[in-house]
């Protein structure tokens, strides 16, 4: 399957496994298992939700809004938990103005999750540790 490198951004094609021990990108050679979540921007979006065989869960947020700070390290930790299963992204709302408008974004933090680049669902409002959970173990 067709995974995106979380440090470089570059396309790594890695075998499907329940468990993964080890997997390093083909070009900075980083870890995949310890991703972080992908800073998304206008020039990037479309090549990354298109680039990847997984399920992309984008946050919308703004540095200015307290409950996107909040569960900004939530996010954080679901990343860490489900490494080549699902691609977590973030999009920065006030720096990427263009992108909250393309995809309609009327509160934050607002989630969007996509599959083959298509948008399957979205979701507004901080979620728990368990609620996100719970919403992400929907799309593995």
């Amino acid at each position: 399957m067709k995974v995106i490198c979380p440090n470089c951004l570059a396309t790594n094609n890695v075998p499907k496994l329940e468990v993964y021990k080890k997997a390093n990108c083909g070009k900075c050679k980083e870890s995949l298992l310890d991703p972080h979540p992908i800073a998304l921007t206008s020039d990037t979006i479309d090549a990354i939700l298109e680039s990847t065989d997984v399920p992309v869960i984008v946050d919308f947020w703004a540095p200015w809004c307290g409950p996107c700070k909040m569960f900004a390290p939530t996010f954080q930790q679901a990343a860490r938990a489900y490494p080549l299963r699902i691609l977590f992204a973030k999009v920065d709302t006030e720096a990427e103005q263009f992108l909250a408008s393309r995809f309609k974004i009327r509160s934050i933090p607002t989630l969007i999750v996509f599959k083959d680049g298509v948008e399957v669902e979205r979701v507004s409002g901080a979620m728990s540790d368990e609620g996100l959970d719970a919403f992400v173990e929907r799309f593995l």
